[in-house]
């Protein structure tokens, strides 16, 4: 039993028509299910992912009246989009930069290529060169050619005061592998877990930054990451070994796209356990994906009221 990978990033929009023109137009991602919390049915919930919404490219958003995030500890800070190559990089500094993207940085991180730059409500972001390794699914249909565009999300980066708790979830409880380290501009340092067979889709990086205040989540913040287990057999067996390690879950919940499985690390920072299947083409063809709003079975007998309380993208 091994979690293979990161399976989404949820994070929290206060402008659901900004955020779909940015991440459609700009950063080119396909819109493959246009949705709404399951919790919350009067918010959106978008998903941007490859060209056949390959488990691992979706970034994801509920779109919340909220105010922006306080930016601190306890919480996710930046998210990794993985290009093939340090020409894709260049790539896009000259894409951001036409597009009117302030505040980039290109640089090199663990070893890789990156290009840091935020989204129009401070969604920290980060385009990582992973060298190709995978698979890749472009959009036919994105405005960044297809050699350039984002293959998919990782390695995504936590803070916490202290290492200890957040460390023993991730290598006792989630079995995860603690495989280096390297040094960050106010942080004690940041440590490298990886899942699976290992790579940037299947990282978490956790900087240690005790001097910073708790973060309060908001517009341009992260709401909590998913992580990916190929079947529901093994998603079960997560179930029971979380309970054995103490930690409390929310027990199964069906998505109806996947199933899920909620908990908080120590520092409070929120963390899901998602099967692959049975995906985003099970209510929609897959040319398709994204272009009228989709609901699971429990919601569909509620269609008018709900899409009455949605403004139009």
């Amino acid at each position: 039993m091994q979690l293979t990978g990161i399976h989404h990033l949820t994070a929290i929009t206060a402008n659901a028509r900004g955020n779909h023109a940015f991440y459609t137009q700009t950063l080119g991602m396909r819109l493959v299910k246009k949705s709404v919390n399951q919790d919350d049915v009067s918010a959106y919930h978008l998903f941007y992912a490859d060209g056949v919404a390959t488990p691992g490219t979706d970034l994801t958003f509920f779109d919340w009246p909220a105010q922006p995030e306080r930016r601190g500890t306890h919480s996710i800070v930046r998210t990794g989009l993985r290009v093939a190559n340090a020409a894709s990089l260049t790539w896009w500094r000259e894409h951001l930069v036409a597009a009117g993207v302030t505040g980039i940085e290109v640089g090199e991180r663990d070893g890789r290529g990156t290009l840091d730059f935020e989204d129009p409500e401070g969604q920290r972001l980060s385009l990582i060169v992973d060298g190709g390794k995978g698979e890749s699914h472009a959009w036919a249909r994105s405005p960044v050619p297809a050699e350039h565009q984002i293959r998919g999300l990782g390695p995504i980066t936590l803070s916490v005061p202290k290492l200890d708790g957040t460390d023993r979830v991730l290598t006792s409880a989630l079995k995860m592998k603690r495989v280096r380290e390297y040094a960050r501009p106010g942080a004690t340092a940041v440590h490298v877990y990886e899942m699976g067979e290992g790579g940037a889709a299947a990282e978490l990086h956790v900087a240690v930054e005790p001097g910073l205040p708790p973060a309060r989540q908001g517009a341009g913040g992260v709401h909590h990451v998913a992580l990916r287990t190929p079947n529901t057999g093994e998603y079960l067996a997560w179930e029971k070994r979380l309970e054995e390690s103490g930690l409390q879950s929310s027990g199964p919940v069906d998505r109806y796209y996947f199933r899920s499985l909620y908990f908080r690390e120590p520092g409070g920072i929120l963390f899901e356990i998602a099967t692959d299947g049975p995906g985003f083409a099970v209510d929609e063809p897959m040319e398709t994906l994204g272009e009228r709003l989709a609901l699971p079975p429990f919601l569909e007998g509620r269609r008018k009221v709900i899409e009455a309380g949605l403004k139009p993208l």
